[in-house]
């Protein structure tokens, strides 16, 4: 018989260990199933050289545990990879959440029926639940690009989404990286230092802007300590600070002044000096133009620093990256910098149009399948055998980000339409948990333990219109990008985040619960 259980969460990251944590204490019994052998998600698979959060560590935690803020000290300003994954098992040990997680299990199939969900996975085990609960992640589906030739290639290739847990020694090799994203930005200065010759084939340079990382200031930390509630209602969920003016409110030279703070700083408050770097052409190319020039000044060679220099798309419409020293690494004599399509792999290494280029080990720096990719990797079948892949053939229908028509009882932490990877994900995600969490006590409150809930169709149209109709209204729209799905062939292209502030879409989906789950339907 199937083991039954009130909800089953997939996946065992940050989102699926604070549902777990928040479901217990509700009474539920819980079950998280998660493909990998420890807690963490992305930061148990991006092991890669280089790989540390492009949000502070103080912000890229926890908040719903005071103990756990006391107990835990961050070391640098932007961990790195071992110490997140460090801190998500101690968050594990400190809670006991591993006797309810069930590691090295991967979910192939999940199907609604007469009230429950009947949940597959890869090894034959059924399980069986009230509620399903998906926590896989908004960058989880590595994208590993179909190159011609690869499977003759004599040497290793790795992606950087699933990284070899004993690590990879580049002494003396020849590396070729592929992509210049955010994760091609980190791991590329860390292969230069060890690698004989690097080469980096570029496809559409991105825009970067310093880290700026170092040991934790203690002044720092006291503050953010004594202020991290107003990120709960911030626009990204950062404390950071907002400028309230037009870019073409100030003098150039302060406007000049503004951008060299920001930029001195580090972090990810560079574009949100004026309110209108994201919202006008004119706003936005005077930012695209200060780090156009900063490339210029960090990079000695003056042809690499312009195939290095983003043109043709505004700033920060991809994601903006942070980095550590990126730029000058192509000041190195061993690092080559190549412009893509890759025309096939052969099996000494890479060769395009114009030459062949020798590499003993590939790193794949290409990215994700976002937002969408790790949900309809799985066969998700609704009411009357409704296949999510069905559904959202056209591009995803969500409501509030939230749960689906057609798909009872399923839930969605940080799914598309919700703000999610515009924004810092601890505060996206424990917004989310919070918010689920209550909804299904409710539930249980009025309508028993085997309630369902569904969002309606009308909503779920109405929302994904309003999604819609808030990215026109920026520049986002004039952007190809993985926000959009432009990075896979053949994904429809929808603008996937909600851009309007996770301030504001906390107060929608309260206002929402408020209203008596307005827009969903409860039986």
């Amino acid at each position: 018989m199937p083991r039954e259980f009130d909800t089953i969460v997939i996946g065992a990251g940050f989102a699926g260990m604070y549902m777990l944590h928040r479901l217990r204490a509700l009474g539920f019994t819980a079950l998280v199933v998660e493909a990998g052998e420890d807690v963490g998600g992305t930061w148990y698979w991006n092991r890669y050289p280089g790989a540390r959060c492009d949000v502070q560590s103080l912000e890229y935690s926890y908040s719903f545990s005071p103990e756990i803020t006391r107990e835990w000290s961050w070391s640098e300003r932007y961990a790195a990879q071992p110490e997140i994954l460090r801190y998500a098992r101690y968050v594990a040990d400190r809670l006991n959440l591993i006797e309810d997680i069930r590691f090295g299990t991967r979910v192939t199939a999940a199907g609604y029926d007469d009230g429950r969900w009947t949940v597959t996975t890869d090894d034959g085990d059924v399980l069986r639940a009230t509620y399903l609960i998906t926590a896989v992640g908004c960058l989880s589906a590595a994208n590993v690009p179909g190159l011609p030739g690869l499977d003759t290639f004599d040497g290793h290739w790795h992606h950087t989404g699933r990284w070899p847990h004993e690590g990879v020694d580049f002494t003396g090799k020849r590396v070729a990286v592929v992509g210049t994203g955010s994760s091609g930005i980190q791991v590329i200065p860390a292969i230069a230092e060890q690698a004989a010759h690097l080469t980096v084939f570029q496809r559409t340079p991105s825009f970067s802007t310093p880290a700026v990382n170092g040991p934790l200031d203690p002044a720092q930390e006291r503050w953010f300590h004594d202020n991290r509630g107003r990120a709960r209602t911030s626009p990204g969920g950062f404390l950071i600070e907002y400028g309230d003016r037009s870019a073409f409110d100030v003098s150039p030279q302060e406007r000049q002044a503004e951008f060299e703070r920001r930029w001195t700083q580090g972090g990810v408050g560079f574009l949100a000096g004026f309110y209108d770097l994201l919202l006008t052409e004119e706003a936005n190319q005077l930012a695209a133009d200060f780090v156009r020039d900063k490339i210029r000044a960090l990079v000695t060679d003056p042809a690499t620093a312009e195939r290095l220099i983003p043109t043709g798309y505004p700033i920060g419409l991809k994601r903006l990256c942070l980095d550590t020293g990126y730029y000058p690494t192509y000041n190195r004599p061993n690092v080559t910098l190549v412009d893509l399509p890759v025309t096939e792999v052969v099996p000494t290494g890479i060769r395009t149009a114009e030459a062949a280029h020798e590499a003993e080990v590939i790193v794949f720096a290409t990215g994700y399948d976002a937002i969408t990719g790790a949900l309809l990797a799985m066969d998700i079948r609704g009411r009357d055998g409704l296949s999510l892949r069905d559904a959202w053939a056209a591009g995803p229908g969500s409501y509030l980000g939230l749960m689906s028509a057609g798909f009872p009882n399923l839930f969605t932490i940080t799914g598309p339409g919700s703000p999610s990877v515009l924004t810092n994900m601890i505060v996206s995600i424990e917004q989310h948990v919070e918010w689920i969490a209550a909804c299904l006590g409710d539930l249980r409150r009025d309508l028993g333990p085997r309630a369902v809930i569904e969002a309606g169709a009308g909503a779920e149209a109405a929302w994904m219109e309003h999604v819609r109709e808030m990215a026109e209204f920026t520049l986002y729209a004039k952007s190809e990008s993985w926000y959009s799905g432009a990075n896979i062939p053949g994904k429809p292209r929808v603008f996937l985040p909600y851009v309007g502030g996770l301030g504001n879409y906390r107060a929608k989906c309260d206002d929402v619960a408020a209203r008596g789950y307005e827009g969903f339907i409860r039986t």
